[in-house]
């Protein structure tokens, strides 16, 4: 009898353990397959060298950067959200960002409202702070995007992606190169050894930017016109004065003033042309001073930017 019972025990024994180990072996496969389900709906891509795991299927995106947005304008892509400037979309951009929300201000965009939002990615801003960054990547995969003019075209081509609309940023560029071939052949006589510079009035006062930055790689890099000695040593935005401009004296300057920029100097573009030392420069005397021929709140280094300075500078001097 005790014998039986012995054989009855370890054959239970044996049947629970064997029970076990297949509902571990299933909590295990099951637990792998959500792994790989999990992996398989998203995809990695490369932008700038850097590494980005965003998902597969990208519909909603938005735009936490000033270069971001001015990409989905030329792109016709209309973003779930964007920054805001003053509680408005600039509108310079038209109809892009109609169906977008506001996310707040560009330097620290709302968490609560993109968590609301729900975006697949955010493409932000090579300029935020890492905190920053680092709550945004909470929500959801953000992209810093570079705010240096020279990546404009990794930029647009990193949107077209996400988009499905890499053909069409391809042909933007390529139009663009084209269109520069064209406008530096056709200006080579008129401006070379001529002295092209662009201001910007922030504040009441004078700035320039170094040759890669702003519209300044248009003129020098794209362009190929000569890059004045004050151009080169600018480290950054770097103000200028009356007085050292009038040693520079341009032969064609381009000004952009924006109103909101200079809101406790609203009559500084006045004061300005009321000036003597501006009225001395050749460009003023010539009649070959430029302003805002782009709106003066773009962005400066995007497809977007570029190619409309391009268009309305080869109109200028066609």
């Amino acid at each position: 009898m005790k014998r039986n019972l012995f054989f009855i025990f370890l054959a239970a024994f044996l049947l629970l353990t064997a029970c076990s180990e297949t509902g571990e072996q299933n909590a295990s496969t099951t637990k792998k397959d959500n792994k790989e389900e999990e992996q398989s709906s998203n995809q990695e891509i490369t932008y700038l060298g850097e590494k980005y795991e965003i998902p597969t299927k990208v519909e909603t995106i938005v735009t936490a950067s000033q270069e971001a947005m001015e990409d989905a304008a030329i792109l016709g892509i209309k973003p779930a959200g964007a920054i805001a400037t003053a509680g408005e979309f600039p509108a310079y951009l038209g109809d892009s960002m109609s169906e977008a929300e506001q996310i707040g201000e560009k330097t620290q965009p709302s968490v609560e409202k993109l968590l609301q939002i729900k975006p697949d990615v955010i493409l932000g801003t090579s300029k935020f702070q890492p905190e920053v960054a680092e709550s945004l990547n909470k929500v959801a995969p953000m992209i810093p995007v570079s705010h240096i003019s020279t990546n404009w075209k990794d930029n647009l081509l990193l949107l077209g992606q996400l988009s499905n609309e890499t053909e069409k940023a391809e042909s933007i560029i390529a139009d663009y190169d084209k269109n520069v071939a064209e406008t530096k052949e056709n200006l080579q006589a008129k401006l070379s050894g001529k002295k092209v510079v662009m201001l910007r009035l922030r504040g009441g006062s004078l700035y320039i930017y170094p040759e890669t930055v702003y519209f300044n790689p248009v003129l020098y890099t794209d362009l190929g016109l000569d890059v004045p000695d004050e151009v080169k040593a600018a480290k950054a935005q770097e103000m200028i004065s009356l007085e050292k401009l009038a040693e520079m004296n341009p032969d064609y300057l381009f000004i952009q003033f924006e109103e909101s920029e200079n809101a406790e100097s609203p009559t500084a573009l006045a004061d300005l042309e009321s000036n003597s030392i501006w009225k001395s420069l050749d460009a003023v005397k010539n009649n070959q001073v430029y302003e805002n021929v782009v709106d003066p709140m773009a962005a400066g280094g995007t497809a977007w930017s570029k190619t409309t300075f391009l268009t309305a500078f080869a109109e200028l001097f066609k």
